[in-house]
């Protein structure tokens, strides 16, 4: 089972200089896709236990579209462990113009992650 949600990140994503965002803002969006992956296997949102490896790959700026992917690769009773993938699809091209933006002809992974969420027994509805 997998989830790809796509966005533009924003200046409001922006968190240092030269509009870099911060890594943690992959993990929210891997956080969003978790959430689906587990709408869709057990009619519930469950929660996140936790990350057992992240790493971050390229950077991500203002104006970049970022695709990110979830799958489910294994269950347990109520725990679904999950791998994550964030990718960099489109980046503006400010040295053309201020609205410019590339396609990327081959996507850039930005951040790599797994971890295991949890669906209690009792919330699971689509068993």
């Amino acid at each position: 089972m997998k989830s790809t949600i796509r966005l533009r990140m924003s200046a409001h994503d922006a968190h240092y200089g030269g509009n870099l965002v911060d890594g943690a803002r992959m993990l929210q969006l891997f956080g969003d896709v978790a959430t689906e992956l587990l709408i869709l296997r057990d009619g519930d949102e469950g929660l996140f236990r936790a990350y057992d490896n992240v790493e971050f790959l390229a950077p991500v700026f203002a104006g970049d579209y970022i695709e990110a992917t979830g799958e489910i690769i294994s269950e347990g009773k109520t725990s679904r462990k999950m791998t994550f993938v964030a990718k960099k699809v489109i980046a503006p091209r400010p040295d053309i113009n201020d609205s410019a933006c590339d396609v990327l002809p081959e996507p850039i992974i930005v951040c790599k992650a797994s971890g295991t969420c949890v669906v209690p027994l009792d919330k699971q509805r689509n068993k």
